[in-house]
C-alpha cells in the first residue's frame, strides 16, 4: 500500500511540473511573438522584383532611342551588360557589403556568395531570398544609369570594370549608409523610400565624373543631338513608368496602405511633370517634343522616388510640377559649361533625386515623433552633400584611373566609325 502512494505522489509531482513547463512556454511565446511568413507580402514583392527588372530594358529602349544610330546597339548593351555583371557582383559580395554588419560606414563579408541565407530565413515578413532580389534590382540598374552619360564613346572594357568597381566602392557603401539598420544616414534619420540618393543622385553625379574624365565627343552639336529612333524612347519611358510602381511601392515590403499610396503618387508625380516639361518647351521653342514628354516623365519618376512612402497626392502634384524647371535648366546649363552628358544622366538623375531628396522633407505628411520639417531639411541636406559628394570623389578617381591605364574611352577612328560595329560587329539597323 505504500509503495502504490508513493507511485501515486510521483505521478502527482510529474503532472504538476509538466503543467508548470507548459504554461511557462506558452507565457514565453506570448511574450516573444515571432514573426512569420506573409504570403501576400511575399507574393507582392516578387512581383516587384519583376516590375524593377523590366525597367532595365525599358531603360536600353529609352538611351538606345536618342543616340544616333550607329550607337544604337552598343549603347542599349550597356543596359544588359549591367544586368551580366551586376547579378555576379551582387551575389558575391555586394549584398552583404551593403546589408551585413554593424559598422555605420561599410558592411563585411558575412553575407558573401548568401552564405548563411536559406529559404526560411526571413527578412521581416518575406524570405531573406526575396529581399536580395528586390534590392538586386535596384543595384543592377544604377550602375546602367551611368551609361547615359558617356554614351559613344566608351571601350567595352573600361565599362565593365568601371561599374563592377563603382558597384563596390559607391554603391554598396551608399546603400548601407541609408538603408542598413546600423548605417550612419539611417540612423540620422534620413528619408529615402526608394532611392533618391542611394540610386538616382550617385548615379547621376557619378555620370558627370565620368563624363568630365573621358571628355567630349567627336563631331559638330547637331549631329550629336539627333536621335535615331524616337519611338523607342517614348516606349522607353513607359516601360520604365510601369517598372517604377514596383521600384516605389514595392520599397516598404510589404502590402499596405504605404505601398497603396506609394503606388498613387508614383502615377501622379510623373503626370505633372510631363505636362510641366510640355508647357516649358512650349514657352521656350513653340514646339511640344516626344522626346521632352519623355524627359519630363523620367524626372517626375525620379523626383517621387525618395518621397513615395512619405507623401501623399498634393505633394507629388507639386513636386512633379517643380522638378521640370529645374532638370530642363540643369541641360540647358550643360551647353553654357561644355560638359558632354550625352542622354542627361546628371541633368535628370542627378540633379532630380538631390531635388526630391530634399523636398521629401517638405512634404513629408509625417515625420519621426519630436521631429520637425527643419530639422528634417537639415538630415535631407546632409544627405544629399554626403552621398553626392562621395559618389563623385570616387568616380573621377575610379574612372581617371581606368582611362590611365587600360583605357575607359574609344580611339577617336572608332568613335567616329560607330561603336555597334567596331565593338559588336553588328549593327542596330540592316537596312
Amino acid at each position: 500500500m505504500k509503495q502504490f502512494s508513493k507511485v501515486w505522489r510521483v505521478l502527482a509531482i510529474t503532472l504538476v511540473f509538466l503543467s508548470f513547463s507548459l504554461f511557462g512556454e506558452e507565457v514565453t511565446k506570448e511574450e516573444s511573438p515571432q514573426v512569420s511568413l506573409d504570403k501576400a507580402d511575399t507574393v507582392w514583392m516578387l512581383v516587384s522584383c519583376t516590375l524593377v527588372f523590366f525597367m532595365i530594358p525599358g531603360l536600353s529602349l529609352f538611351y538606345g532611342g536618342i543616340v544616333r544610330s550607329k550607337n544604337v546597339l552598343s549603347t542599349m548593351m550597356h543596359s544588359f551588360i549591367a544586368i551580366l555583371v551586376m547579378t555576379l557582383q551582387w551575389t558575391i559580395i555586394g549584398y552583404s557589403f551593403a546589408f551585413s554588419g554593424e559598422n555605420p560606414l561599410y558592411g563585411n563579408l558575412d553575407l558573401a556568395f548568401l552564405e548563411g541565407i536559406d529559404m526560411n530565413q526571413l527578412e521581416g515578413t518575406i524570405p531573406k531570398y526575396v529581399h536580395f532580389l528586390f534590392q538586386g534590382m535596384f543595384a543592377i540598374i544604377t550602375p546602367a544609369l551611368i551609361s547615359g552619360a558617356i554614351a559613344e564613346r566608351v571601350k567595352l572594357s573600361g565599362y565593365v570594370v568601371f561599374i563592377l568597381l563603382w558597384a563596390t566602392f559607391v554603391y554598396d557603401p551608399v546603400a548601407h549608409w541609408v538603408w542598413a539598420p546600423k548605417g550612419w544616414l539611417f540612423e540620422m534619420g534620413a528619408l529615402d523610400f526608394a532611392g533618391g540618393t542611394v540610386v538616382h543622385l550617385i548615379s547621376g553625379i557619378a555620370g558627370l565624373a565620368c563624363a568630365l574624365v573621358i571628355g567630349n565627343r567627336k563631331g559638330e552639336a547637331y549631329t550629336l543631338t539627333h536621335p535615331n529612333n524616337l519611338t523607342y524612347t517614348l516606349l522607353g519611358s513607359g516601360l520604365l513608368w510601369f517598372g517604377w510602381f514596383g521600384f516605389n511601392a514595392g520599397s516598404g515590403l510589404a502590402v499596405n496602405g504605404v505601398a497603396a499610396r506609394a503606388f498613387v503618387v508614383t502615377l501622379i508625380a510623373p503626370a505633372a511633370a510631363g505636362a510641366s516639361w510640355l508647357l516649358l518647351e512650349w514657352l521656350h521653342t513653340k514646339k511640344a517634343t516626344a522626346l521632352g514628354a519623355a524627359s519630363g516623365i523620367v524626372a517626375g519618376l525620379v523626383v517621387i522616388t525618395p518621397a513615395s512612402g512619405f507623401v501623399g497626392p498634393v505633394g507629388s502634384i507639386i513636386m512633379g510640377i517643380l522638378v521640370s524647371p529645374i532638370c530642363y535648366f540643369a541641360i540647358f546649363l550643360k551647353g553654357k559649361l561644355n560638359y558632354d552628358d550625352t542622354l542627361d544622366a546628371f541633368g535628370i538623375h542627378g540633379v532630380g533625386g538631390a531635388i526630391g531628396a530634399i523636398l521629401t522633407a517638405v512634404f513629408a505628411l509625417e515625420l519621426a515623433e519630436g521631429v520637425s520639417m527643419g530639422n528634417q531639411l537639415y538630415v535631407q541636406v546632409v544627405s544629399v552633400l554626403a552621398t553626392g559628394a562621395y559618389s563623385f570623389v570616387l568616380s573621377y578617381v575610379l574612372a581617371f584611373a581606368i582611362e590611365k591605364t587600360i583605357g575607359f574611352r574609344i580611339e577617336e577612328d572608332k568613335e567616329i566609325s560607330g561603336l555597334d560595329q567596331e565593338i559588336h560587329g553588328e549593327k542596330g539597323y540592316d537596312i
